[in-house]
């Protein structure tokens, strides 16, 4: 029993020693640049980068970002960092709806769907 509690004494001072080694997330290098927008043209979509539950980017043909605040929290869309989406149009508008793509077995299941918010215009600050 001894021997045991001292086991545990040890692996908790060795997790406590390593959390600071815990990489933290990158400061975020963009800045709000104009008024959000209701669409944007999904040809003109190159990539995109979730950041977390709440937070996807859009990043245009022309390199301009669109970041998109989504109104509540998407579980799991910042760990799976993947998503899909369906639109009868030519545009990804705040009204519709992404759903979270997990890899569970053989292809892509999905999870959690949630609604988009307006996509704001971002760029990186003059230095």
């Amino acid at each position: 029993m001894r021997y045991s509690m001292f086991r545990l004494a040890a692996g908790i001072t060795l997790a406590a020693g390593m959390a600071p080694a815990i990489a933290k997330e990158a400061p975020d290098p963009y800045v709000n640049s104009g008024k959000p927008a209701d669409c944007i043209p999904i040809t003109s979509i190159r990539s995109t980068n979730v950041r977390d539950d709440r937070t996807i980017d859009f990043v245009m043909n022309s390199r301009k970002i669109y970041r998109n605040t989504l109104p509540n929290s998407c579980p799991s869309l910042g760990f799976e960092k993947r998503f899909a989406y369906k639109t009868s149009l030519s545009q990804l508008c705040s009204v519709d709806i992404v759903t979270v793509l997990y890899n569970n077995g053989p292809g892509l299941q999905p999870g959690a769907s949630c609604g988009l918010g307006k996509f704001q215009p971002m760029e990186k600050p003059a230095k």
